[in-house]
């Protein structure tokens, strides 16, 4: 008897595993509200040098009829948002020049601060610190900052729960983003604000991964697909409850506090969950197992059938779970073959863009002149049909292709919006969010396609180093902004450029669809092939057994 038919004499999808799921995809929402959530915490207001004796709009016309400037005026006749003239400067209203040559007139930097709009945000971490002009790049550092911070949360919270169990790091990872989250709020400084943002982004990385464990590893094989599912609509959804979120406070403080203290409740309530009866037994402590399970069974109404599991029992329906453990496998085996060395290259390449670009998208919402709300409200809604039809294309059309349209398409569509006119924003609204619906069929593509090419033997190393090479490339695509400045059709080609580029590498991948996991590195070497009747079996099989690694982890 394997494991998850115990699973299924205790209950199956129970009571506790519908409570455990709905209850783990609760903070779900909330994770998509942090990664996104400097879109609105630090939004760059309309703002210029603040004048000693203006309001807002600088220009002021005396009984004279005339106008005085405290700034030079941009193309669009509106005052510089970086300069001041030296000296305060008179023009006659309605003429284009003022009493000098406003091109031989002295300027200098802003000297005494800026004036910021308030008509949309009442105050962001641009207006608090003066993230402008000179300093504007610190924007893109916070975010790539609190990136690095769930890369390396990843790496360390991921090994502690290796060794202290998924249910003690979730715990703890609550608890930590609750603290850092309302830290964050109160920060003093940009520095310590960057710090706790840090802090948060490990945080987050720790719920991901032990969110999606402990779903995994207490639900039935067969509805693995559909519990993955909902984890990631939930954060989909979660997209949607940030607009509302945002646009009900816009003060960037009540915002940062507002999506954080709901972890204080996730962080109690998460107390309840049992530890996985698996890291149990592969860690040494099948007495606990035992107790797990039989509170599981006792919860789902299978008291009797509970009773019924012994140590003994437990031990022989993990037999495999344990001789795969005592496998010595490492890092090294990603690269050591030819054929696992090209599946990782291209994979490690396609996580990278997929995340790279999508982070591009999502991270820039101002750049279209649409309110932000609406945009943030239409980027998070197309992920839904684009998930769908990309399930969909997976089971009847295959991986490969699926893969390579999705990458290509939104890499085209990045692109094709360097040649649309500033004037059209409908247009480029448009392309932009079929680009970023294409990246979001990428990512649940890549999942599946990831857990069904890597062997069973390091199915776990290979998506963990693909997940790395995902959230490098959310620290990088901030930064790639920083360039626009000089070039502003250079992000767009480098977000464009990446996804095609690793969509042409998905040809060196094979097909993987109706076909058998790979157990060994030497079945993927030899390209053997299972029995014509065990494709057959296993059809199904691989669709539930690739979400192994839940698409929760598209978060991260």
């Amino acid at each position: 008897m394997s494991f998850a038919e115990l699973l299924e004499r205790t209950g199956g999808m129970g009571r506790f595993q519908i409570t455990q799921v709905v209850l783990l995809c609760f903070p779900i929402l909330l994770m998509a509200s942090h990664n996104l959530l400097q879109n609105f915490s630090a939004a760059i207001p309309d703002h210029k040098c603040k004048a000693n004796d203006t309001g807002y709009q600088s220009n002021s016309t005396d009984e004279t009829g005339y106008e005085r400037l405290s700034a030079p005026l941009d193309a669009n006749g509106q005052p510089d948002r970086c300069l001041e003239y030296v000296e305060i400067q008179w023009r006659m209203v309605g003429s284009n020049s003022t009493w000098n040559n406003s091109s031989e007139l002295a300027t200098r930097p802003c000297t005494i601060g800026w004036e910021y709009s308030k008509d949309e945000f009442s105050s962001t971490i641009i207006t608090e610190w003066d993230l402008v002009c000179g300093r504007k790049t610190r924007r893109q550092l916070a975010q790539s900052i609190y990136m690095g911070g769930v890369l390396v949360g990843a790496i360390i919270l991921g090994g502690l729960s290796d060794r202290y169990g998924r249910r003690a790091l979730l715990i703890w990872s609550y608890f930590q983003l609750a603290v850092s989250g309302v830290c964050a709020a109160f920060s003093p400084n940009y520095l310590s604000y960057c710090i706790f943002r840090f802090l948060t982004g490990m945080a987050l990385s720790g719920i991901g991964l032990n969110t999606t464990a402990l779903i995994v590893e207490w639900v039935p094989t067969r509805v693995r697909t559909v519990t993955g599912t909902l984890a990631g609509f939930s954060y989909t959804a979660g997209q949607l409850l940030l607009a509302g979120l945002a646009y009900g406070m816009r003060d960037w403080r009540w915002l940062q506090l507002c999506v954080s203290l709901p972890f204080f409740i996730y962080f109690l309530y998460a107390w309840w969950f049992p530890e996985s009866a698996r890291w149990l037994v592969l860690s040494g402590k099948p007495e606990k197992a035992v107790k797990e399970i039989r509170k599981v069974a006792n919860l789902n109404g299978k008291k009797e059938e509970g009773e019924k599991i012994t140590l003994e029992s437990l031990k022989s329906e993990m037999i495999k779970e344990l001789a795969s453990a005592k496998s010595s496998y490492s890092v090294i085996d990603l690269v050591r073959t030819n054929t696992i060395r090209r599946i990782s290259c291209a994979l490690s390449l396609v996580w990278f863009s997929t995340s790279f670009a999508y982070y591009g998208l999502a991270m820039d919402l101002q750049k279209f002149n649409v309110s932000i709300y609406l945009i943030q409200v239409i980027f998070g809604a197309v992920d839904f049909p684009a998930k769908l039809v990309s399930a969909t294309a997976m089971i009847y059309v295959g991986r490969k292709f699926t893969q390579f349209m999705s990458l290509i398409l939104g890499g085209i569509a990045i692109i094709a919006n360097i040649f649309v006119p500033n004037e059209l924003q409908t247009v480029r609204t448009s392309l932009a969010v079929f680009g970023k619906g294409c990246l979001a069929a990428s990512f649940s593509c890549i999942f599946l396609y990831t857990t069904e090419l890597y062997p069973t033997v390091i199915r776990q190393s290979g998506l963990g180093m693909c997940s790395t090479m995902a959230r490098i490339g959310g620290i990088v695509a901030p930064l790639v902004k920083i360039l626009g400045e000089l070039y502003p059709f250079v992000p767009l080609l480098i977000y464009g450029g990446a996804p095609i580029i690793s969509g042409l590498c998905v040809f060196f991948l094979p097909e993987t669809v109706n076909k058998p996991l790979p157990d060994t590195i030497e079945e993927v070497e030899k390209g053997i092939n299972a029995p014509k009747k065990e494709i057959e079996k296993n059809e199904m099989d691989s669709l539930k057994r690739g979400m192994k690694e839940n698409p929760v982890n598209e978060v991260l």
